[in-house]
Order: C-alpha cells, then structure tokens, then sequence
C-alpha cells in the first residue's frame, strides 16, 4: 500500500492555515482534479477521493486536532499508522461500533441493535471555466453556457425504482448500510456490497435511468457576471449543482473567470495601466492628445518638457470597483520616441537647434557631467 500524504502537503497548506484557507484551497484543487474535467483518468479519481479525505479531516476542528496531534497514529483509531483514522470504511468509534458496541452490552445487556442512519446528503459541486473579454469584465455582462450534469430521473423521482414500486430492505445488511464483523473486543465496519450503503435494495429498476435515479443532461446556464471581477475570482451559484441523495441539497456550481487580455491596457487592482506613446517633439513643447478609455478617448494636455517615463494619472478612467459605486484610476506612461530616419534636411535643423542650447537646458545630462568631473578630480 503506497504511503498516505500528509493532508495540509494535500491541501498545499501550511499548518498554521485557517479555515478560509483550507476551504478556498479545496475549492481549487477540487476543481483541478475533478473526475468529470478529466473523463477516464484513474490518476485524477484517486487525486479527488485522497483531496476530499484531507478536506474532511482538516475542515473538522476536532479531527483536525486529532490528527494534529498523533497524525495517522490516532490512539483512539486502533488503525495504528494504517487506512484512515478519521472516515470512511474501517473501525467505527463513533457508537456505531467497537467501544460503543462495548459499553452498549456493559450498560444495556447486549439487547437491541443499532442502525446506521441514512439521513440525506448534499449533491455534488460542479466547476466550470467562464471565459470573457477585459471589457465584459470590467463593465460587467450577462453570459451564458452549457453545462453536463446529473439529475433525478423523470420517471421514478430519483428512487431508481419502476413507477409503482418501491425498493426493499437490503437482507444482506437489514437496512443499515454497513456489514459488521466482530473478532474479540473489535469491530470492523465496512459499506455493504450488495446496496452500496443505501441499506435499499431495487429489484424493479427504472428503464429510464436503468435504476442509478439519475440522469445526465445538458443544460443551459445564465449567469450575471458583476463589474470589476478580475481574472481567477469565482461567482457561486447556489444549488445549481447535482442533486443530493436521500432529500438532500443540490450542490453549488462554481464558475472561474478566465479574462483574455486587453491590447492596449494592463490591469493593476482596479487602475488601468496605459503607455503611451508621443514624438520628442511633442515631449519638448507639450500638446494636447486624445488618450483612450475603456469608456471611449479623453482630451489630455502633456505639458512642455515631458521627460521618457513620466506617469499622469486621470481619476475615475479605471475599473469599477466590485463593492461600491467607486472606479480606479487610468495611469497613463509616457513612452517618447525618437525618429530612425532623418533626411538631411532634418538633421541640419537638429544641428542648428543643438547648437542653440546648452547643459542647463538638459538637467540629467548636467548632473551626470558634473558627478563625472568630480569623480576624476576627487
């Protein structure tokens, strides 16, 4: 038996993580290894049920203390370093077996038996990849898209029985979902084969889900996407997931936004980052240019003597803020370029123009000459 994995190594978590972590942690790695994203991969089933068996411990406060504390080797398991001590099929503590099974004959003379309950249980959670434009993202859009999912069979409700019948007790458990074997003061508790822990069996199957309950479908989903969400946040949709078992809740189905990137801008928070590109002549005399917006071009004036890399900032041109009626700022950097090609005439006018000035009009070019002339005559 290969040798289990830390759960926070799992997780990708430190120890020291709190339950937001742990929970936003899960979400991801659920999403990664999902066996409905990866259709006939045994790998990825194995990389869900190992992810789901540390969820479920590290997301307990008391297992999650336990395990903390003797790791694998949970005294109160009788499992020593083997299987889990926290879940699962193995040795029950929690009174449906071993040391309850003890202290029922002790208190109770062995009378009665116990039956495990089969109460409902929450639908699995689906994923999905919403990808939109930089414009949709920040000015928020409506989308739509196709998801495959499970869902109660039409024809008997979700029972997997034939309409008109009814499942029965499973004679292999009586109804309890668990086969249990004792050997001295052990118990040892594992899910019944013949019902698959359902403690029912179904004899006359439903012909419209061949007797699962369930069925898949394809459905069309409609989401808000809100303005401002950036790129790998998540909107929830509450039950929109696969149905429960048993009455149980639907579970979520959550979609991550993938956001293309823009040509022109780059997005920092919720401000707008723009070079932008003017000759050295508008550098040196100033101008006025349109500057554009996700909301169109604005008039901007550049002031005379512009140096390469200088940053303007104009308020409320950025990205609506998630939480509040706020936008972020567009940052506008000044990138100035110098012509490749001269014709002669050019170039005799940018001689007569250098001839013209001095060190005093170019501030960087004095102070360096300045810390030159030190530096050989300190």
């Amino acid at each position: 038996m290969a040798e289990k994995r830390d759960y926070y190594e799992v997780l990708g978590v430190s120890k020291n993580a709190t339950d937001d972590e742990i929970k936003k942690a899960y979400r991801k790695k659920a999403k990664e290894c999902h066996p409905d994203l990866h259709p006939n991969d045994e790998e990825a089933v194995k990389h869900f049920a190992e992810l789901n068996e540390a969820n479920e411990v590290l997301s307990d406060p008391d297992k999650r203390a336990r395990y903390d504390q003797f790791g694998f080797n949970d005294p109160m398991s009788g499992m020593g370093g083997g299987g889990n001590p926290f879940g699962g099929a193995g040795f029950d503590f929690g009174g449906m077996g071993g040391m309850g099974d003890i202290f029922d004959q002790l208190f109770n003379g062995g009378m009665g038996t116990r039956t495990r309950a089969q109460g409902p249980v929450r639908g699995n959670d689906l994923q999905y990849e919403l990808r939109i434009t930089f414009e949709e993202a920040a000015k928020g859009c409506e989308k739509s898209f196709e998801i495959n999912r499970s869902e109660l069979c039409d024809t008997c409700k979700g029972t997997g029985a034939k309409p008109g019948t009814k499942p029965s007790t499973c004679a292999a458990c009586h109804g309890t979902g668990q086969i249990r074997s004792s050997a001295g003061w052990m118990t040892t508790v594992r899910t019944c084969p013949t019902c698959g822990g359902t403690g029912k069996v179904i004899t006359d199957k439903c012909t419209g889900c061949g007797g699962s309950g369930r069925i898949r479908r394809k459905r069309t989903v409609k989401v808000k996407v809100p303005a401002g969400i950036d790129h790998g946040q998540t909107i929830i949709m509450n039950n929109q997931g696969e149905p429960g078992l048993r009455g149980g809740p639907n579970g979520d189905l959550y979609i991550t936004v993938s956001v293309r990137p823009h040509k022109v801008f780059q997005r920092d928070g919720y401000n707008l980052l723009l070079e932008f590109p003017i000759s050295f002549i508008t550098a040196a005399l100033g101008a006025e240019v349109d500057v554009p917006t996700l909301s169109g071009p604005v008039k901007f004036r550049i002031p005379e003597g512009t140096q390469p890399g200088t940053e303007f900032r104009i308020k409320g041109a950025g990205i609506q803020m998630l939480r509040g009626s706020g936008k972020g700022d567009l940052i506008m950097r000044v990138k100035v370029e110098i012509p490749k090609r001269l014709n002669n005439r050019q170039k005799e006018l940018l001689r007569e123009f250098e001839g013209t000035t001095s060190d005093k009009e170019y501030e960087g070019r004095k102070g360096f000459m300045d810390r030159v002339k030190d530096l050989f005559n300190g």
